[in-house]
């Protein structure tokens, strides 16, 4: 597929100061959300669940928006995807028109909402999330003139792999970075099947040691398909011959339906 890139940010954006903090410190997270609201700034506070698990240890959305509420009052908002429409709707028209300063919500407001006022993002139990999801609720800040701030609280104890993530977040707004080393974590999946996450069965090439060679490839099939769309020249037929000893299938029935 074709592809472009746009490298910079739209004018007059600054950059989102990211910050790491354990939950042990969460008295002092409450704290400087007090200083955002006191100088008129708006927050969102960002929670994996809805409501309590039995199962994970995680604070639910609904807990945490009672904590809140019962310390900031009116000024805090709930919205997440098991709420009225009607409720959630007026929760987040809420916070964008100031009504609210607080808003407590799940991964609903990930995309489709724009409050160039909000300028703080607490993300709570961020190794929960992945780093391509993380990214893209950070973006829901800094979108005015104002300085803004994310603040990942995580568990005191984090695994390696897991600081490595919320450590590079922390480095770095460049969303191509963060893609890369996105999918030399997660794995890009089977291209060609189901499977959403995991290294694919390469047998030949490594997609990251061989990155340079990718572009290369595509424009070798593409030419390829444009020469002998159906493979029924000499070259055609080996590559025909290779798509069965790879055990590729999928793309052997779609030159048939082609």
């Amino acid at each position: 597929m074709e592809n472009s890139r746009i490298t910079e940010k739209p004018a007059g954006r600054k950059p989102i100061t990211t910050t790491m903090h354990k939950l042990s410190e969460l008295e002092k997270v409450f704290d400087a959300i007090a200083r955002a609201v006191s100088r008129g700034g708006r927050v969102y506070w960002v929670c994996p669940l809805v409501t309590e698990s039995e199962i994970l240890d995680i604070t639910a959305t609904e807990i945490r928006y009672a904590t809140l509420r019962e310390r900031f009052g009116g000024i805090v908002a709930m919205a997440h995807g098991q709420m009225q429409t009607e409720s959630r709707d007026a929760a987040l028209a809420d916070f964008q028109t100031g009504r609210a300063q607080i808003l407590v919500a799940t991964t609903v407001i990930e995309v489709g909402v724009d409050v160039r006022e909000a300028n703080v993002i607490v993300i709570e139990h961020a190794e929960r999330f992945g780093l391509a999801q993380l990214h893209q609720l950070r973006g829901r800040v800094g979108r005015g003139d104002t300085q803004s701030f994310c603040l990942l609280l995580h568990e005191d104890k984090l695994p390696p792999m897991a600081r490595k993530r919320l450590s590079l977040l922390r480095e770095t707004e460049d969303g191509f970075l963060i893609a890369d080393e996105d999918y030399r974590l997660r794995g890009g999946g089977d291209y060609l099947g189901t499977k959403q996450s995991g290294l694919p069965g390469y047998r030949l090439a490594d997609p990251e040691k061989h990155e340079d060679l990718l572009p290369m490839a595509k424009q070798d099939a593409v030419l390829l398909l444009q020469r002998d769309p159906k493979l029924e020249a000499p070259r055609g037929q080996a590559i025909r011959l290779l798509l069965n000893l790879f055990d590729q299938r999928d793309a052997i029935l779609t030159l048939r339906a082609g």
